[in-house]
């Protein structure tokens, strides 16, 4: 993993002006809950059951996406879901768009709200799905209404 994560890096900072860190986050491999529990702050059982209450089976109707990674900056770690295998474009894209934050976090960028920092990182999981041939739209289902909406503030 430490080599992927290096590859990424390089590559990111080649690509997208980010400066290289080598400080490598931590890849932890957790439950798809408790990437979506970290991801709404969801740190007690009351918070917990609201996050799971507002979840639906079908979250697209209630524009919601899945969240499938998210990058921990105090921790300095990336957590990934359980069954997570790097086999794919996709599955790395992941990294990609989490290895983002990780630099933009080392390299103390600022943002005005939460969603700004989210630009850089689609474009990059983008760039690097296109290398495949492939599209966040083809595999995560995410189509450039949503991409908008998902990075600017106010919304």
């Amino acid at each position: 993993m430490d080599a992927l994560l290096t590859a990424i890096a390089l590559w990111l900072s080649a690509n997208f002006n980010l400066p290289a860190n080598f400080e490598q986050p931590k890849i932890e491999f957790v439950r798809p809950v408790e990437i979506t529990f970290f991801r709404y702050q969801a740190f007690t059982a009351e918070a917990q059951r609201q996050v799971l209450a507002g979840q639906t089976t079908d979250n697209a109707t209630n524009g919601h996406r899945e969240v499938v990674a998210v990058y921990d900056a105090r921790r300095n770690r990336i957590l990934l879901p359980h069954g997570w295998s790097g086999q794919t474009p996709a599955e790395l894209s992941v990294v990609v768009h989490e290895m983002v934050h990780h630099l933009q976090n080392k390299a103390g960028t600022k943002f005005a709200c939460p969603a700004e920092r989210e630009q850089l990182a689609y474009e990059a999981q983008e760039k690097w799905l296109g290398l495949f041939g492939l599209t966040l739209q083809s595999e995560f289902d995410i189509d450039a209404f949503t991409l908008k909406v998902s990075t600017i503030c106010g919304l």
